[in-house]
């Protein structure tokens, strides 16, 4: 960059020749804009393949950058569709669970009613035996301790009415049944 600027420079220095009629303008504001449309040229001319460069790889940059993205947006896409697939699977089993869990809670349901039924029938009938066997025993008791004041009131009638007399006429009777029973016997 330097040669360039010093060859401008020495174009100024060089003696006119004839029909060259160029010579060196000290003039600082009629000669900034040639220097800066110069400079600008060279720049544009020899930096122009670096800027171009710079801006090739920037836009390769970008180019990996979104073809990143796209793979790794249809690797999401895709891992997505998957997860979908298993919710909706997920979802059929459930489905299907709470179906079989209803049906399986009717039929414990229906299990438990006719269990509890059938306990409810044995209560009754042993509530039933045990009415029964209580009544046979309080009516045996009854009868017991009627036979025992019916017992009680005989003999205590036949004591007072019976005279020993009268007592010795049973005995001798009851011997002789005695007696005619064990002749028949024989």
């Amino acid at each position: 960059m330097k040669n360039v600027t010093d060859s401008f420079v020495f174009f100024g220095h060089w003696p006119s020749a004839g029909s060259f009629g160029f010579h060196f303008n000290t003039d600082i504001l009629a000669t900034n804009p040639i220097n800066l449309s110069v400079v600008l040229g060279v720049l544009i001319f020899f930096g122009k393949g670096v800027l171009s460069d710079l801006l090739d790889n920037r836009k390769q940059r970008i180019l990996n950058t979104i073809r990143n993205s796209e793979e790794l947006c249809e690797g999401a896409i895709e891992q997505l569709e998957k997860a979908r697939a298993r919710l909706q699977k997920v979802e059929m089993e459930a489905d299907r669970f709470r179906v079989n869990g209803y049906s399986e809670i009717e039929r414990e349901k229906l299990n438990l009613i006719n269990s509890t039924y059938k306990t409810l029938e044995q209560l009754e009938n042993y509530k039933n035996e045990t009415i029964h066997f209580e009544q046979q025993r309080a009516i045996n008791q009854v009868r017991q301790r009627v036979f025992q004041q019916a017992l009680q009131g005989a003999l205590g009638t036949l004591n007072s009415c019976l005279t020993d007399e009268l007592h010795l006429r049973t005995i001798s009777a009851n011997i002789s049944m005695f007696g005619a029973i064990k002749e028949i016997t024989d």
